[in-house]
């Protein structure tokens, strides 16, 4: 009894040193610890995106079928913003991880600005597309014209607004390369928290300011975002991150950003195939009416509460495979690989046993219409069968990232999102006729693909000798 009280009274002091940041040394001692010190804010820092991604649906789903429906076909759109960004991002936590490593601060200060720079010309081009488009981008998603004239103000706000989303990804992805997980954690803290604050306000109205529907999220989401990066910059200038920028950094250094673009072509691929995959499968799911895509939404929403500390734990993994690769120890890489892979996989397998045993109840918090419920509980109980293996996966596909291998995840993408995925997805859903279970079928088994040839590929250890 007595030292499981001492566990506890360690857990929770090896937690409090976690989010505050001020462990920052994870090239040597004990690999669980330094797995542990990085996993717990950047879990935390992805509980908050899904929390937003929850809350977002709840009142949404308060509106109507079509607010949701919305809600998804852009989130399958805006998804290629996000290739972009964490693209980038994963070879800004690359390099980052890898300058720190090596004890070269500047070298890592460098590489964050030209990052930045980066970002905000790729967000100005997509504005510019979103606020002129946002009905035609809708319908090319298959929206019915109700939808359309619904919920085109939110597209066009979020898309118009991405330098928000773009930014906020890289400015953390800079943070978790030099090991400051807890500053990319508060970060969202301050977005998230906005949000949860600003988006019943601004989607049913409050005092003076008009009911907005749905595009009321959009204009929560946006305001919460913009003020969570005003927050990074200025711990960038001015904080206590281990990354400081000051104004003379301000110049485009042409050697830096071709070294950047050079490591994100093969993230930014990489996400491209899976996202536009993902667009793909949102397109054939409209097929099927806007119940049958407002449960689809929903309970991809719902994974994505526990997919994220999955993909913290796996960012973890990411930084100590760069910073270890940095100070050449890359055995201690590859073991802090296993090690958090094991841990992720642990968790979501503990996560599926929910999923199966309680789909409908956890669906019906979001909807009473029996159409969506049945929809969204086959979903999330498909695709929560192989939760241990995304949990694993995602590790090892990540481990690639750190390392600066981006070519790596982009070829099993490929083969597993391409070539096996939308195949399936099509014919099974489509041509024989088994309506979304072979979407939901699809996903499943191309995650285990992931999976299996991740691991193959991992053990052959070529990702130790990538130069970045």
């Amino acid at each position: 009894m007595q030292s499981n009280k001492i566990s506890i009274k360690q857990f929770l002091k090896y937690f409090k040193i976690a989010v505050s940041g001020k462990e920052q040394e994870f090239t040597s001692g004990s690999i669980r610890r330094a797995v542990f010190m990085l996993s717990i804010p950047m879990i935390l820092e992805m509980l908050m995106e899904s929390i937003f991604a929850i809350v977002d649906i709840f009142y949404v789903s308060q509106v109507s079928v079509n607010a949701v429906a919305t809600i998804g076909l852009t989130e399958s759109v805006i998804t290629l913003v996000y290739a972009v960004a964490i693209g980038l991002s994963m070879a800004a936590t690359a390099i980052v991880a890898r300058r720190i490593g090596e004890k070269d601060n500047e070298g890592a200060s460098q590489a964050a600005v030209q990052v930045i720079f980066l970002g905000v010309i790729v967000a100005a081009f997509i504005s510019v597309i979103g606020i002129i488009y946002p009905k035609e981008i809708l319908g090319l998603m298959g929206g019915e014209a109700d939808l359309i004239e619904e919920g085109y103000g939110y597209t066009q706000i979020l898309l118009g607004g991405n330098v928000t989303i773009m930014l906020l990804f890289l400015i953390n992805a800079i943070f978790r390369g030099a090991g400051d997980a807890s500053v990319a954690m508060w970060a969202l803290i301050v977005s998230n928290g906005l949000n949860i604050i600003l988006d019943p306000i601004f989607i049913f109205g409050f005092g003076p300011i008009p009911a907005y529907s749905v595009q009321g999220a959009a204009i929560a989401t946006t305001i919460g975002r913009g003020t969570a990066v005003i927050f990074q910059l200025v711990v960038l200038f001015y904080g206590w991150s281990r990354i400081k920028v000051s104004f003379r950094d301000l110049v485009i250094r042409v050697a830096v950003m071709v070294n950047l673009i050079k490591v994100s072509l093969g993230g930014i691929g990489q996400f491209l195939i899976g996202t536009s995959s993902w667009v793909i499968l949102m397109r054939i799911m409209s097929e099927f009416g806007s119940e049958v895509l407002a449960g689809y939404t929903i309970a991809i929403r719902v994974m994505m509460f526990t997919l994220m500390p999955a993909w913290g734990m796996s960012n973890a993994a990411a930084t100590l495979v760069g910073q270890n690769l940095g100070a050449k120890k890359p055995d201690r890489a590859e073991q802090s690989v296993w090690k958090t892979g094991k841990y992720s996989a642990v968790f979501m397998g503990i996560v599926s046993v929910i999923y199966l045993l309680f789909a409908p109840q956890i669906v019906g918090l979001f909807s009473q219409e029996a159409e969506v419920v049945k929809n969204g509980a086959l979903c999330l109980r498909i695709i929560a069968a192989g939760y241990i293996f995304y949990g694993y996966g995602m590790v090892v596909i990540n481990a690639f990232n750190g390392a600066g291998d981006t070519k790596t995840p982009t070829w099993i993408n490929f083969i597993c999102f391409w070539l096996f995925q939308l195949p399936f997805a099509y014919l099974m859903a489509l041509t024989f006729d088994f309506g979304p279970l072979g979407v939901f079928l699809a996903i499943t088994l191309a995650e285990v693909l992931i999976v299996v040839l991740g691991i193959v590929w991992f053990k052959k250890g070529y990702w130790k000798s990538v130069k970045v």
